[in-house]
């Protein structure tokens, strides 16, 4: 197995080249539309981690103490469950038979707190912005020849890297994208 690298930055003349470069995806083709999105989350995976930690550090900068106040909030609320998962056998019962309901108690009781703080709106500028221009620029640009070889060798196992991984957690590796794409052509003939 290959170690884990992360991708080179991409100049920005490769990831935002001009307008001849992006295109609409086409919505009724889904399977083409997710092989464009996955491939260029693992291409251009460095300069979306830089949008991403730049528009943090900016919400942050305009709102230190929302900001502050947010993750502070997120961060003890995360601790504070997890030790109660270590600690008291009812909650990690919960956690242990109901993994999705724990995380989604943690995330609400986050979000509760930091309303009661007024730093929601702050905090969630902080992750849905950074993820809106990610799903936006991933699903508009092109593929080229060098992002289409680029993906092939990290599918074929030669090259990991950290996206390639999350991808593969969630499942959206190159075989299960075919699948899918003969699937909804056999239900689009029926």
């Amino acid at each position: 197995m290959a170690k884990v690298e992360l991708t080179p930055l991409r100049p920005w003349e490769d990831f935002f080249p001009g307008r001849d470069r992006f295109a609409k995806p086409d919505m009724k083709d889904m399977a083409r539309w997710n092989n464009r999105v996955v491939s260029n989350l693992l291409y251009y995976q460095t300069n979306y981690l830089a949008v991403a930690v730049s528009v943090f550090l900016i919400v942050g900068l305009l709102n230190p103490l929302g900001m502050f106040t947010a993750i502070a909030v997120v961060l003890g609320v995360f601790l504070v469950s997890v030790w109660a998962a270590d600690n008291r056998n009812a909650i990690r019962n919960f956690k242990n038979q109901n993994p999705s309901a724990f995380v989604i108690a943690v995330m609400v009781a986050s979000c509760m707190l930091i309303a009661i703080l007024g730093s929601v709106m702050v905090f969630m500028t902080a992750i849905t912005l950074p993820l809106t221009l990610i799903l936006a620029h991933s699903s508009f640009r092109l593929r080229n020849m060098k992002n289409k070889l680029e993906n092939r060798i990290e599918f074929a196992g030669l090259k990991r890297s950290p996206m390639g991984i999350f991808l593969e957690s969630l499942g959206q590796q190159e075989e299960n994208i075919q699948k899918i794409q003969t699937f909804l052509e056999a239900r689009m003939k029926e």
